[in-house]
């Protein structure tokens, strides 16, 4: 077994505080010489780490297969005064692969009680809302700007590795470690992608709010909310998504909707639809205790579909019940709305939701600013969109900006 060591210049692309401290991260990736860790053998691992302000990489090259063990058993031992491994698809591939050949080898390792970071699977809620071909590491890079070409890909090399091994020649030796060498150094260049979950799981604050107006190809005018959202954190290439009610953007550290708010009548349906009598005459539902005094004509048994009051006004769209009353057009639409109005609240946003749930905390400076809580309503609703545009059928809205503005912005927001 060989092992090779040296510093290393490491790119300052992503704060790795924000994974934990810099001696506690291993990052790590493996060559093999198939995809299965029954049929096939490891002949290289290489692990970048840090110790007293400066960056170091490690290699373990098995130069025959006899060395495996060797390879694997330094690598085991390196991990053990780690905390966090930092890897790409590790945890789909590499990290079970290791764990069949050491049990192949009957060695008696494992990764437990270790942090796996696993870029691949932290990014994948998110390649249809980033517009992602794909999720390889060169389809992420090619996102990120990132100009990095190999020679030679992975199951390329398992044949050189096989001449390497029949011929003992230090060009393919070197072939292979400069390889695995370069996928090292190319993993700060990928770690940029992970601002993307950090911002949308990560603390907001609303930095502002305005309602607008939009006109339809008709001429109607369409209400509008627009909300910008502030994180600690910067993405570095922007985007913008919609869905048919909502759109969103993101550029910096700035996230901003713009969503489509209903004018019109709405139904509340109530869910123990027994209990209720459908009056046609005024398409509405009455408990049966109220119902029992209606004439027998001018009373039906109400129905899941008939069993709703009526509304008028102005909603703002939700696409799971976040907010009660959740009314809707019809029973099984998808989507349901909430007052934009509430408990007679002044017209803007923010002091709606202030006063409609109390779990809001507000701070009154200038800027109304959510608390950066997981419960907070505003802050699951804006995820809820998120997560509402990357699965949903996306559609361009026919609507053009008219130049009424109904509410002064709070601070920077909308388009």
């Amino acid at each position: 077994m060989i092992r090779i060591e040296h510093p290393i210049e490491f790119q300052d692309t992503y704060d790795l505080t924000r994974i934990g401290s810099l001696d506690e991260l291993l990052f790590f990736d493996i060559e093999t010489t198939g995809f299965s860790g029954d049929t096939s053998s490891l002949y290289l691992i290489g692990c970048t780490w840090h110790r007293d302000g400066r960056w170091y990489m490690t290699q373990y090259f098995a130069d025959g297969p006899e060395a495996e063990c060797q390879a694997l058993t330094e690598f085991f031992e390196l991990l053990k005064h780690y905390r966090v491994l930092i890897h790409f698809n590790g945890d789909g591939f590499d990290i079970p692969y290791l764990l069949k050949r050491c049990a192949h080898h009957k060695l008696n390792y494992s990764f437990d009680g270790l942090v796996s970071l696993d870029i691949y699977k932290k990014i994948r809620p998110l390649k249809k809302l980033l517009g992602l071909d794909s999720l390889k590491q060169k389809a992420i890079e090619r996102f990120l700007g990132v100009d990095r070409t190999d020679v030679f890909s992975g199951g390329e090399l398992i044949e050189v590795y096989k001449e390497y091994l029949r011929s003992r020649d230090d060009r393919l030796f070197h072939l292979l470690i400069l390889h695995n060498e370069d996928d090292l150094k190319g993993m700060p260049c990928i770690l940029p992608i992970l601002n993307y979950p950090d911002l949308l799981e990560g603390p907001l604050s609303l930095a502002g709010h305005s309602r607008a107006s939009l006109r339809d190809i008709f001429g109607r005018e369409a209400p509008m909310l627009d909300l910008c959202f502030e994180s600690p954190c910067s993405v570095p290439v922007g985007f913008e998504a919609e869905n048919g009610l909502v759109n969103m953007s993101l550029e910096k550290n700035l996230l901003k909707f713009r969503i489509e708010l209903y004018e019109g009548e709405l139904k509340f349906f109530y869910p123990n639809y027994k209990d209720y009598f459908y009056l046609p005459l005024e398409d509405t539902a009455v408990h049966k205790s109220v119902g029992e005094f209606v004439d027998k004509s001018a009373r039906v048994r109400a129905t899941a579909k008939t069993c709703y009051t009526r509304k008028n006004g102005l909603f703002v769209p939700q696409f799971e019940p976040l907010w009660e009353p959740a009314l809707k057009r019809e029973l099984k639409d998808p989507v349901s709305f909430t007052e934009y109005r509430a408990a007679g609240a002044a017209g803007d946003c923010a002091a709606v939701w202030k006063a409609a749930y109390a779990v809001c905390d507000w701070e009154e400076q200038g800027v109304n600013a959510v608390k950066a809580d997981r419960t907070c309503p505003l802050l699951q609703f804006q995820i809820m969109i998120t997560l509402r545009i990357q699965s949903g059928q996306t559609q361009r809205s026919h609507l053009i900006p008219s130049n009424r503005s109904d509410d002064q912005p709070a601070g920077n927001t909308g388009n």
